[in-house]
């Protein structure tokens, strides 16, 4: 069962994010959870100053929902807000991240609900892609929120590497990297 969170951060959502999502919250007619991740994730929940323009989501439930055409890129809401809901089912996240879940803006909608992976699920979410752009969210997200490598590696080894594509030890060396760097950062 996902954690809850009071607040983001103990703030509101900022405009336009709080206007698109009571927005669309008000097109709803049932339940929806949207399991969120990427730059929306790292700055309306991490704390991380970053311009993004859509809310990736990985998983909706339920998933039968035409969520693009009623918020997606160049649907209504989006024109109205110049902000967007992007499925990002291409992403890989470790195997149990729906048991580490956490409940953003709890109580702020009537049928929607936002859920944002832990810490160390969202920075294992940007290893494949491995930009720039990502090794700055990730290092922040490390730095900020003082996270361990062991903790981070484990998670990795048990329950992320058997499931990305392409060779495993690019990924190893990726993730060895990262590793190197926040360590070197801690000093």
């Amino acid at each position: 069962m996902p954690t809850r969170v009071d607040n983001i951060n103990g703030s509101e959502l900022a405009s336009p994010w709080k206007e698109f999502l009571s927005d669309l919250d008000g097109m709803l007619s049932e339940p929806v959870q949207l399991h969120c991740i990427g730059g929306f994730v790292f700055s309306c929940f991490y704390g991380l100053y970053r311009p993004t323009r859509d809310v990736d989501y990985f998983t909706a439930i339920p998933v039968n929902l035409p969520l693009t055409e009623m918020a997606g890129e160049g649907s209504p809401l989006h024109r109205k807000h110049k902000v967007c809901l992007h499925s990002a089912a291409v992403t890989s996240l470790p195997e149990h991240y729906e048991s580490r879940l956490q409940e953003m803006i709890c109580g702020n909608f009537k049928h929607l609900r936002l859920f944002v992976p832990d810490p160390y699920d969202c920075i294992l979410s940007k290893l494949q892609r491995n930009d720039m752009k990502d090794r700055d969210d990730v290092e922040h997200l490390f730095r900020s929120k003082k996270l361990d490598t062991k903790i981070l590696k484990e998670r990795y080894e048990k329950e992320f590497r058997y499931q990305l594509t392409g060779s495993p030890e690019w990924h190893d060396g990726t993730l060895a990297l990262w590793i190197e760097i926040f360590e070197a950062s801690a000093i």
